[in-house]
């Protein structure tokens, strides 16, 4: 009899346990399937780029679509022409972090104002709304008669792109914690302080960086934009798609669309993985196989 009463609690006890080593071998697992499928893909694209090639174009046409091989030798592996590319990628990666660093910062506090009190969010969020929808290539020309045509309007350019993420994934994080927690809170007398410090803001971390990673890709995005329209200064990648596109530098423009791309899928890459370092085991997201 004794046994069966005890076996339920050891269960009970266990359960947790097993629950968190079976999480962790999950994690450390290596699926076959997380590198096939990015392979498989791969080859796939590849396969539609030569049948763009050497299917659909005539020999005197196909300078419009390279095939890969001839990019990789002509601008790839050719030094003189990877150089200016790799200097320009570096000033638009400058470009889009500034920007981004500049807008977090900003969406976070407007987000931690409006959710503070009522009135400031229906007077600032529609304004937020409205510079989502604005063309951003509408308003370039006020751009650079305000902050100039070099360094500081690519970036503005990307603030005004990556703000509104920021703005709305932080105030619907922190308007989504349970109220149970905030009831508790409450029981404990805790400040708004305390309360933003230790249970909204901690709990809106995964809409934070949700928010974090759309703004880091629209981030990159503005600063190539910038760079197309603000040509003062040394080029970014931008400039250099402009230049390749009007000389019908075929090669060298797949080659810049190639690294761009690279470039912001590193981006998303890494505030992924300081999403889940920052998150941490708590929320549901770390369970995804």
């Amino acid at each position: 009899m004794s046994a069966d009463i005890t076996a339920p609690a050891e269960v009970a006890v266990t359960a947790p346990q097993l629950t968190k080593t079976a999480r962790q071998a999950r994690r450390r697992r290596i699926r076959p399937s997380a590198v096939l499928t990015p392979l498989g893909s791969l080859g796939v694209a590849l396969g539609l780029w030569y049948a763009a090639s050497y299917l659909l174009l005539s020999p005197d046409r196909r300078f419009l679509v390279p095939p890969p091989q001839q990019v990789l030798t002509v601008s790839f592996l050719d030094w003189t022409h990877l150089q200016p590319m790799l200097q320009a990628l570096w000033l638009t990666a400058q470009v889009a972090l500034v920007g981004l660093l500049i807008a977090s910062l900003l969406g976070v506090t407007a987000a931690v104002l409006m959710s503070r009190a009522r009135w400031l969010e229906r007077s600032l969020y529609p304004y937020a709304v409205i510079l989502q929808t604005v063309p951003i290539l509408a308003i370039v020309p006020l751009i650079g008669l305000w902050f100039g045509f070099g360094f500081t309007s690519r970036v503005v350019v990307c603030v005004l792109i990556a703000l509104f993420p920021m703005i709305a994934n932080t105030l619907f994080g922190i308007q989504s914690v349970d109220r149970t927690h905030h009831d508790l809170f409450t029981l404990q007398r805790a400040s708004r302080w305390a309360r933003l410090r230790k249970l909204e803001l901690p709990a809106a971390l995964p809409s934070v960086f949700t928010g974090l990673r759309t703004s880091s890709g629209l981030s990159v995005i503005g600063a190539i934009v910038g760079d197309m329209f603000f040509k003062q200064g040394e080029p970014g990648i931008g400039t250099l798609l402009d230049v390749y596109r009007s000389r019908l530098q075929s090669e060298d423009l797949f080659a810049a669309i190639i690294l761009a791309s690279l470039f912001g899928v590193a981006v998303f890459a890494v505030f992924t993985l300081v999403a889940r370092l920052a998150v941490g085991s708590w929320h549901a997201s770390a369970d995804r196989p």
